[in-house]
């Protein structure tokens, strides 16, 4: 897959059709795979910290969950063609897998979220296995124990929604002893999932304006937003100076 470079982190330039397929192949495979959806916050937050960049980089795939991402790459000459976020990848993922012998494990939100998810998913796409769950709330001497139950599960993709970077680091500490074949981080998707939270409607996601929705309903969002000018002014300035791809 072809990859932009922006700000140092390499995103693939793919749909969300085209990831999910990818995300259907790796089930193929005898491995984990990391698969992570970057939006202009984090990658931000990867352009500060060479650790988390490295941490992207290392995944097996790498999205562009942010309108903001879209534009950079177009200003780099290497257009992404839509935006590719975690939540619609997850989806076109459970409708595939729905009639299959993959399992799935939800992992992160409130204590209770999970277990709500699950009853959704399962109303939803008709057929899904899922195998466990489990809340985000732990601490760090029970890491070990909630590896051991994602493996003992069987599942074959887990959905790691601790948020980022929390959730991008701690699918690269596990990495190795996880025996799932995907690890997807993606977010808040899990509180969507529930009914807990809900998503931008589709004119506000279609015209590049969900964080603009996310502002009005949760003000208290101001500081972090303030990256997004803080973006695309370093991609203007920086952007160029990373070789592409």
């Amino acid at each position: 897959m072809d990859k932009v470079n922006i700000l140092g982190v390499n995103v693939d330039m793919v749909t969300i059709d085209e990831a999910a397929d990818a995300i259907l192949s790796f089930l193929d495979e005898d491995r984990l795979h990391t698969v992570f959806t970057p939006n202009s916050e984090i990658i931000m937050a990867a352009y500060r910290d060479k650790a988390f960049c490295d941490i992207l980089n290392s995944s097996d795939l790498l999205t562009a969950d942010g309108i903001g991402v879209v534009y950079a790459s177009k200003m780099l000459k290497k257009p992404i063609s839509e935006r590719a976020a975690g939540y619609d990848i997850a989806c076109r993922v459970l409708d595939d897998i729905k009639d299959t012998d993959h399992k799935l494990y939800l992992f992160g939100g409130k204590p209770g979220v999970a277990e709500i998810a699950k009853e959704k998913l399962e109303e939803k796409y008709s057929g899904i296995k899922i195998a466990g769950t489990h809340d985000g709330y732990f601490k760090e001497d029970e890491e070990a124990q909630i590896v051991e139950d994602i493996n003992r599960s069987g599942a074959d993709i887990v959905f790691v929604c601790l948020g980022a970077p929390k959730q991008e680091k701690w699918i690269a500490k596990y990495r190795d002893k996880l025996e799932t074949r995907v690890a997807m981080g993606i977010g808040g998707s899990l509180d969507v999932f529930a009914g807990t939270a809900l998503r931008a409607p589709d004119f506000y996601c279609k015209h590049g304006l969900e964080w603009f929705y996310r502002l009005k309903k949760e003000p208290w969002r101001i500081g972090r937003m303030m990256d997004l000018p803080k973006f695309a002014v370093t991609v203007l300035l920086h952007g160029r100076k990373y070789k592409q791809n």
